[in-house]
């Protein structure tokens, strides 16, 4: 959440000249409400089948994709077993924790996840608690970007040359 996931993503997918999906937009198009009302709604556990459905669909589709997904999605199921056990390949994008409460304290009532926290302390604990939870899932990915004090550019070239 807030490491340039959908930036990064869109950039990447011009230059390779493949779509770009962004999961969260998929899920509420599969199932035509929004993210914070599937929370509200039907609850996290719900939402992360859906996730994990959406993910498998996208993993199975013959059309090659750049995907985005979000900060927790690697974390449930067996998702990044199955993306290893795929031909594609899954980008960390390491964003440092005064990094991404600069970038989301301010975006805090769009995303469910954070909304609740009223300050930036509160917002440093959760990032720091969920970054060391996350953490085993994220070393899994095939590529590590580190993207603090970089230009998108500057990621776009590291990302190609992390793929060839």
């Amino acid at each position: 959440m807030g490491c340039g996931k959908s930036t990064l993503g869109k950039k990447i997918s011009q230059v390779l000249a493949l779509p770009f999906i962004d999961l969260d937009e998929y899920i509420e198009t599969q199932k035509g409400k929004s993210i914070a009302a599937i929370f509200q709604e039907e609850g996290e556990i719900a939402f992360r089948k859906f996730e994990y459905q959406a993910v498998l669909d996208l993993i199975h589709s013959p059309e090659p994709a750049i995907v985005s997904l979000g900060g927790g999605t690697p974390c449930y199921f067996d998702t990044m077993q199955q993306i290893s056990d795929s031909s594609h390949t899954a980008v960390y994008l390491k964003t440092s924790i005064p990094s991404l409460v600069d970038r989301l304290f301010d975006e805090r009532a769009k995303r469910p996840m954070i909304s609740h926290l009223s300050d930036r302390e509160a917002l440093v604990e959760f990032i720091g608690k969920h970054l060391f939870e996350r953490a085993p899932f994220y070393q899994q990915a095939k590529v590590h970007l580190t993207t603090d004090n970089k230009t998108v550019e500057e990621l776009v070239l590291e990302l190609k040359n992390g793929l060839a």
